[in-house]
């Protein structure tokens, strides 16, 4: 193979491919002749382009090929869209071709959404064509309704505010921003005041807090010796005492053993009052008349009769 021909080969292969990759940004395949195309025609195509992808329910279905104004003299000014498609999918002309933002960042992009009622849609057949806004158009368009009504309300209000806040009002708020201020002020001032007074007695301060650390501390150690004291214990014992003082208890209130007896028999308890007079009698006889009950005399001296007037007047009868 000579040389002129390898050239020819490359030449022909390079301008092949530049024509398949120049109908091909301009949204034609050559490779698929049979791809239907259809018109739609718009008042404004809104930034759409040659390429553009065509969608049928989210799924890519072809491209945009063509975009020019009308060559009809009585549609003058409207834009016409040539669009291809290269996916067999049937629908009807009723079906509208509506131009959609891609993002956020611009582009747009057309899509099929379909009807099936009617004639079948053919090569060649006109659509119905549709713009939708884009997402800060449609925005404004929802907002613009609530911000209005936002700036008539805030409009009423400050209104409102106007009519209320008249010269005395005015004058009376700003007594009160003035009396405020005042209080902030002597606020401060007892704050620096405070401030002063721990400053200069941090020391008694720390000292206190020193004595109430070591108070602490010494009531954990009690709680502690406490702890390691066996309370339970002691505590079962005292149970045991307060439950045998309990018996004593019910035994004396019951009548049983001497104190019981003592203090619920009535004649016991005066036969013992009755005792302890004639006893106290007794020892009062045998201390003014002695020898009355013991008579000792070596020399056979007589015991001196007893005495009625010196005993009832508690003279001893030995003088």
């Amino acid at each position: 193979m000579s040389k002129e021909l390898k050239t020819g080969i490359v030449a022909v292969v390079i301008i092949a491919l530049f024509v398949w990759g120049y109908n091909f940004l301009k949204g034609q395949d050559l490779f698929s002749p049979n791809a239907r195309h259809f018109y739609v025609e718009y008042d404004n195509i809104n930034g759409l382009n040659q390429a553009s992808l065509v969608t049928i329910n989210g799924l890519k279905v072809g491209k945009v090929a063509e975009i020019n104004f009308s060559s009809n003299p009585e549609r003058k000014g409207k834009i016409v869209v040539k669009i291809f498609l290269e996916n067999k999918f049937k629908f009807s002309k009723n079906s509208i071709a509506k131009i959609y933002s891609a993002g956020l960042m611009g582009g747009q992009n057309l899509a099929i959404v379909p009807f099936y009622d009617g004639e079948e849609a053919k090569t060649g057949d006109f659509l119905k064509g549709k713009v939708e806004s884009d997402l800060i158009a449609s925005l404004s368009e929802k907002l613009s309704p609530k911000i209005e009504s936002t700036l008539v309300g805030v409009d009423t209000l400050v209104n409102a505010l106007n009519q209320v806040l008249n010269t005395k009002s005015r004058e009376s708020l700003n007594r009160s921003i003035l009396g405020l201020e005042g209080t902030i002020s002597d606020v401060r001032k007892t704050l620096a005041s405070v401030n002063h007074l721990v400053t200069s007695n941090r020391s008694n301060l720390d000292s206190t807090l020193n004595n109430a650390k070591k108070i602490t501390d010494n009531f954990s150690k009690v709680s502690e010796e406490l702890a390691k004291a066996n309370l339970s214990q002691t505590v079962k014992k005292l149970e045991t005492v307060l439950a045998s003082a309990n018996v004593i208890l019910s035994n004396v209130k019951s009548g049983k053993g001497t104190l019981g007896k003592l203090m619920t028999d009535e004649k016991m308890y005066t036969n013992l009052t009755n005792a302890s007079k004639e006893m106290e009698e007794l020892l009062r006889e045998l201390k003014l008349n002695p020898k009355r009950f013991v008579h000792f005399s070596l020399f056979g001296k007589k015991a001196k009769p007893f005495n009625k007037e010196k005993n009832k007047k508690n003279i001893s009868n030995t003088k």
